[in-house]
């Protein structure tokens, strides 16, 4: 479960707010997608419910754990992958994934298993050795996601996931987000994706200038501020242009 109450984050001398007076739960079980505009405040959420950010107020907290009283234990209660994957670049992929299980404590003959089943899976197995900084966007998120789910993490944060991928692996991503969900695990990510939020979210949010202007099922969106609206985008861009 993540949790974010009454969190504001102002930025720079103009005070700008970039997330203002948010109040969020994702509930265990549940495929939630983030929705905004560019600028709205997404990813600012993400990185302060993540620890990289902090708020300028408000509390976040993941599992019940807060994560600016208790950082590291709460960061063990999710793994998390960022929208520009980047990190480590000049390490070999094996050796990232070697280090994301060293860091989480995962066993060399469990993780075995668990990098060839996915690299096989995610289709980079015969890259498994090269170096990341070879890597296309696209097989970097790929590298990401799986040292993200290698971990089994309670919660699975992502933001804008999908980018870069190609639709084979776009499908075993939802495939994973879906099998996560029924375990009683969180998905919580972003998107700009409108047809896969549609298809895939068991709730939405929302978000447009820092306020979460809407949290709840599309059939909640379509009844309440859904006339004359045929699907998601068409009630997303309503709602954007009405606030």
């Amino acid at each position: 479960m993540l949790q974010a109450k009454n969190v504001t984050k102002i930025y720079g001398k103009n005070k700008v707010k970039a997330v203002d007076s948010l109040n969020l739960t994702v509930n265990n079980g549940e495929i939630f997608g983030f929705l905004g505009p560019n600028g709205a405040g997404k990813t600012t959420l993400i990185k302060m419910l993540t620890g990289i950010i902090q708020p300028t107020e408000g509390e976040l907290f993941i599992d019940g754990i807060s994560i600016k009283e208790k950082p590291v234990e709460a960061k063990k209660q999710f793994s998390f992958v960022p929208d520009n994957p980047e990190t480590f670049v000049r390490l070999k992929a094996i050796e990232y994934l070697n280090f994301i299980c060293d860091v989480y404590g995962i066993s060399k003959d469990e993780r075995s298993e668990k990098i060839n089943t996915l690299a096989e899976k995610f289709g980079i197995k015969e890259v498994i050795n090269s170096r990341i900084n070879s890597f296309s966007h696209g097989m970097k998120q790929k590298l990401f996601l799986i040292a993200s789910i290698i971990t089994d993490p309670q919660n699975w944060i992502l933001d804008e996931p999908m980018v870069g991928l190609d639709p084979e692996a776009a499908f075993i991503v939802k495939e994973i987000m879906r099998e996560r969900a029924s375990a009683g695990k969180t998905v919580f990510f972003s998107t700009h994706v409108m047809e896969v939020a549609e298809k895939l979210c068991d709730r939405i949010g929302i978000i447009r200038k820092g306020q979460l202007i809407f949290t709840g099922t599309l059939d909640e969106l379509m009844k309440n501020h859904g006339k004359g609206c045929k699907s998601l985008e068409d009630v997303f861009l309503k709602l954007i242009a009405e606030n």
